[in-house]
């Protein structure tokens, strides 16, 4: 049965970002390339259509389209999160459905919302997420973020974890994501199979610290942020202080400089992708944050600059 202690999934699970042409159109040559090189890279698995995957500038045809790609490329070479979040039970359970249908490992969805106001009572994003657990066998991953706005206690993402049936994996994005998870997991137990860190790593140690047991990160350079969870998983201390002080620069960079166009930009860099330009209206990256993310990168020598050489 899994469990906290046997969980189905752990370790890390990157966003791979959607990659565009210079016009804007889906660029599908590169994203498989993306998904090869992340695969290179070390992953556990791998998100697609996340917001750093700028979901919320996609199509539903082109979702269909991405989704079918990834799970048809990927090809079981490792597990693939699929997010589906929308503010309708029905057309996020919908997208659930299919998503599972074509091979999605797990399902990644935030809390209804819409807007910068309309939120959503606990009672109705209980039966939210109690309907869409009906409607699949895999499973689902609350994305606790404050990009939807809406507060989800620990007592009470405690509480859903215990009663719906694949309601599983959460991953804590809100401030003070280290006690949340720690008060996650002491309110949960056994029922919270997979408590998660987010937001680009920027407070992995201290959560690993709490209890997480899987990362999801920006998708440029797995091959770094993997090494801090495997030092921390094999109780080495020291190991993990020390290579998550050797990354650490290159993850604030994307956590608070880049955000979700660092791992394009890398991968554009390094040959891995074609475009790194963003979907309109979202801006480019401005040449000197661009310059600074790059000249960060290369005293690391991350995979990323070198797979497409």
């Amino acid at each position: 049965m899994p469990s906290l202690s046997q969980p189905r999934y752990r370790g890390i699970f990157p966003v791979a970002p959607t990659t565009f042409a210079e016009d804007g159109a889906l660029d599908l040559a590169s994203q498989k390339r993306c998904f090869d090189f992340m695969i290179d890279s070390g992953v556990d698995g791998i998100c697609i259509l996340a917001n750093f995957s700028e979901q919320f500038l996609l199509s539903d045809e082109e979702r269909e389209l991405l989704t079918r790609t990834a799970l048809e490329h990927v090809a079981g070479r490792v597990p693939v999160i699929v997010t589906t979040t929308h503010t309708s039970t029905a057309v996020c359970a919908a997208r659930g459905r299919r998503a599972q249908a074509q091979g999605a490992a797990m399902l990644m969805v935030m809390p209804p919302y819409h807007g910068a106001t309309f939120r959503f009572p606990e009672p109705q994003v209980f039966e939210f997420y109690a309907r869409l657990s009906d409607a699949v066998s895999i499973p689902i991953m609350v994305q606790d973020a404050p990009a939807s706005g809406t507060v989800l206690p620990a007592a009470f993402l405690a509480r859903m974890a215990r009663e719906i049936e694949h309601l599983a994996y959460f991953k804590i994005e809100t401030a003070g994501a280290a006690a949340k998870l720690r008060e996650l997991i002491r309110l949960g137990g056994e029922a919270v199979e997979g408590p998660w860190d987010g937001e680009e790593a920027i407070t992995l140690l201290a959560d690993l610290d709490a209890g997480a047991t899987g990362a999801m990160t920006g998708g440029a350079f797995a091959d770094g942020i993997r090494p801090i969870l495997e030092a921390h998983r094999a109780g080495d201390a020291d190991a993990a202080f020390a290579q998550y002080q050797r990354w650490l620069p290159l993850i604030n960079y994307e956590n608070r400089q880049a955000g979700f166009l660092a791992a394009k930009a890398l991968m554009k860099a390094g040959g891995v992708i074609a475009c790194e330009a963003p979907r309109h209206p979202w801006p480019a990256l401005h040449p000197e944050v661009r310059k600074g993310l790059l000249d960060t990168a290369r005293r690391l020598d991350p995979l990323v600059l070198r797979w497409g050489r």
